[in-house]
């Protein structure tokens, strides 16, 4: 009396239903025409990844809080760039943003009849803390924060440790950090395996200990310690959100029948790091190459590559997680630990598996 049958539709219900609401990813072919609007996000961005899948071209990073036209490159240590000349997001706009040619071309955003990919995230509320009033942190910060999806974009200024306040509400599990004006590299800390350790966005390197975060991660708070002049910075935050975004770790098997990852809901991205040795980033999506298993194709943050479609690149996306289809050191080396970003197209509760 009092229990109810184990089946999924009695699980507890989540604050996300439809994932899609916070991230979703698109996917265009260039027709080279300047100011062309990219729709079909879903939601008004904030913070925008575009990558061309059949170019060798930088990924651009954009977000509101930076504002239009002022791009960063995931794969490498270049400050902050204005009116990138290969092209570049121009503007944002209603359901998505618009791009435009640079002076050297569109290959990065719109060239003709070439493939293109942007990964958008909501973050919608705006936030600003005066540390000196608040007597949070110890630094000015502000940006936009979606407490409900567990994602914020924070910027601020200081040089050496800072103690920046991030408006979440609670311990963010996955911080990726860049000076926008220096030549820093993209440190990356996360939850699962600490944050006394960190690694680089833009490199293949193994993970390292750091006193990049060492201050600690609290519910107000981080401390970040990753250059020692004063520059504006930008940090993005995720915070572990049940049933929309799952940030940990796995430890791979090194057989086709890879380990499976838990998230509690069906991804519509994931990205992947080996921390054991020197792999690249590895970046999957449901849109990519079709909404089916196995999926396999991927784009590494790390590099300016095309899409790689090896057979280590083989993955699944089921109802509750994913599961790893290759022996390969991109997802499945054998007992090296992974970290991995994942979001969700919808929670355990309502999925089907595809």
């Amino acid at each position: 009396t009092g229990f109810l049958a184990l089946c999924s539709q009695n699980l507890p219900d989540v604050e996300i239903i439809d994932g899609t609401d916070n991230f979703n990813t698109v996917l265009w072919t260039g027709n080279g025409s300047d100011g062309r609007s990219i729709t079909g996000v879903g939601f008004d961005p904030d913070f925008v990844w575009i990558k061309s899948r059949n170019l060798t071209t930088s990924h651009l990073l954009n977000d509101t809080i930076r504002g239009a036209n002022k791009s960063l490159f995931s794969e490498g240590t270049t400050a902050e760039t204005a009116d990138n000349g290969g092209g570049y997001l121009s503007a944002f706009v209603t359901d998505g943003f618009s791009v435009t040619s640079g002076g050297s071309g569109d290959d990065a955003v719109n060239d003709s009849s070439d493939t293109y990919v942007a990964w958008n995230w909501l973050a919608g509320t705006a936030f600003s803390n005066d540390a000196s009033a608040t007597s949070v942190g110890d630094t000015d910060s502000e940006g936009q924060v979606n407490t409900k999806a567990g994602f914020a974009i924070i910027k601020w200024t200081s040089g050496g440790s800072s103690v920046v306040a991030h408006g979440l509400g609670k311990k963010p599990d996955f911080i990726i950090i860049k000076s926008r004006d220096g030549t820093e590299n993209w440190l990356v800390g996360n939850s699962a395996t600490g944050f006394a350790n960190r690694t680089k966005l833009n490199t293949n390197d193994a993970e390292g200990s750091s006193s990049a975060f060492s201050g600690g991660v609290t519910t107000t708070t981080f401390t970040e310690n990753i250059a020692a002049s004063s520059y504006d910075k930008i940090g993005y935050l995720f915070a572990n959100t049940e049933g929309y975004c799952k940030a940990g770790s796995y430890t791979g098997n090194g057989n086709n029948d890879g380990p499976f990852v838990f998230t509690g809901f069906r991804p519509a991205f994931i990205l992947v790091k080996d921390t054991s040795v020197a792999n690249g980033w590895r970046i999957a999506d449901n849109k990519r190459p079709a909404a089916f298993n196995v999926i396999n194709e991927s784009l590494s943050p790390s590099s300016a590559a095309t899409a790689s479609t090896s057979n280590g690149d083989r993955i699944d996306f089921l109802s509750n997680g994913f599961k790893c289809r290759s022996s390969a050191g991109q997802y499945n080396d054998n007992n090296s630990v992974y970290i991995y970003l994942a979001f969700a197209e919808q929670p355990f509760k309502f999925s089907n598996a595809r």
